[in-house]
């Protein structure tokens, strides 16, 4: 199954109020294993920006400035992320400046029934925890230490790590905790079961039903048990 995790940094709070997208990353998850491919864009959001915004992302006005309109990039958006669920931390944050960008440049919002929100799954699985991404990180071993200042994309690279931790881990499913392993560990792993697997001699599937030279078989070999027990059984009956 094909998701994509992302997560978008903005002028402030308030897409009503004006707030636009500067920043978006999104990560491609198949079958909740990352596939390499991303996409990520910084825009320019032709309205100051708020000096508490910049203090959390550290994108200025000036290094904005000459970046493409969110309309000029929103088609290969649409194309990175096709018609994939939708995964991020506090989704409906996202998924509503996403969709004010869309209505801005004429097009249809994104379904909300594509969301799937961290933020929900963290508090049903971790009820009394702390569910920052921060925090998450640091529950589940993810490294952190590039995050210095919030990004679209390195905080989209840290929520698929997350995602997938909250969601089962690498043994989706089993709902045990698998010790932390190396990938030269899991290499050789995947060596052995190819090496079994080529070894194996596949034979045709038996037939059910005996042949005529099995029940000859039988026959001569019940005519040597003296006593048989089902002749007394049947004595019984």
């Amino acid at each position: 199954m094909r998701e994509i995790v992302f997560d978008t940094e903005t002028t402030g709070l308030s897409p009503v109020g004006g707030d636009r997208i500067v920043e978006i990353g999104c990560v491609e998850l198949m079958n909740r294993v990352e596939t390499g491919r991303t996409f990520h864009a910084y825009f320019n959001p032709r309205r100051p920006m708020p000096s508490e915004a910049e203090a959390v992302h550290g994108l200025s006005e000036a290094f904005l400035s000459d970046k493409p309109l969110f309309e000029e990039l929103c088609g290969d958006l649409l194309d990175f992320i096709g018609d994939a669920p939708l995964v991020a931390h506090n989704a409906p944050f996202d998924f509503g400046f996403l969709n004010n960008e869309l209505a801005l440049c004429g097009l249809s919002s994104v379904c909300m029934t594509r969301m799937i929100d961290t933020l929900v799954l963290a508090r049903q699985k971790l009820p009394g925890a702390k569910h920052s991404l921060d925090a998450l990180c640091t529950r589940f071993g993810v490294d952190r230490s590039i995050r210095i200042k919030h990004g679209a994309l390195i905080d989209a690279q840290l929520l698929s790590q997350v995602y997938v931790e909250l969601t089962g881990g690498r043994q989706i499913g089993l709902g045990l905790v698998a010790e932390q392993r190396s990938s030269s560990e899991e290499k050789i792993d995947v060596m052995l079961v190819q090496e079994y697997a080529n070894s194996v001699t596949v034979h045709p599937a038996r037939p059910h039903e005996p042949t005529e030279e099995e029940l000859e078989r039988h026959a001569e070999f019940l005519k040597g048990i003296t006593d048989p027990i089902w002749n007394r059984v049947a004595a019984c009956g």
